[in-house]
């Protein structure tokens, strides 16, 4: 696995690498990521809102590994924020935090619609 470029929306060399440079499973595996990712922020702000750590560290956690694996680094890096933060039991930070979920989401079904 690469190293995580936190700042990097899609790490197009790790996807073509895991996927063996397949276009079609490429645009399946993002596809599904981010149709469950938006699922799962929805279980996720729920859980913030009624201050479960460990539901929100679960969740949190799902969604970071899945996408580190296919190279969403940049909302797997907020996930560990968020997660970080659960644990901590800091829920306005978890909170400022969740907001910007839904915008990096936006910006990796971007990058996969420009596969």
């Amino acid at each position: 696995m690469h190293s995580l470029d936190t700042d990097t929306i899609l790490d197009r060399e790790q996807l073509r690498e895991i996927t063996m440079d397949d276009s079609d499973l490429m645009q399946e595996l993002l596809d599904t990521l981010v149709s469950d990712t938006a699922a799962q922020l929805d279980l996720l702000d729920c859980a913030i809102r009624e201050q479960d750590p460990q539901r929100t560290m679960r969740l949190a956690h799902y969604c970071k590994g899945a996408c580190a694996n296919v190279g969403a680094n940049s909302m797997a890096a907020l996930l560990k924020r968020l997660e970080q933060q659960a644990a901590a039991g800091e829920f306005a930070q978890c909170q400022a935090s969740y907001a910007g979920l839904p915008r990096e989401l936006e910006r990796l079904r971007h990058e996969a619609e420009s596969l």
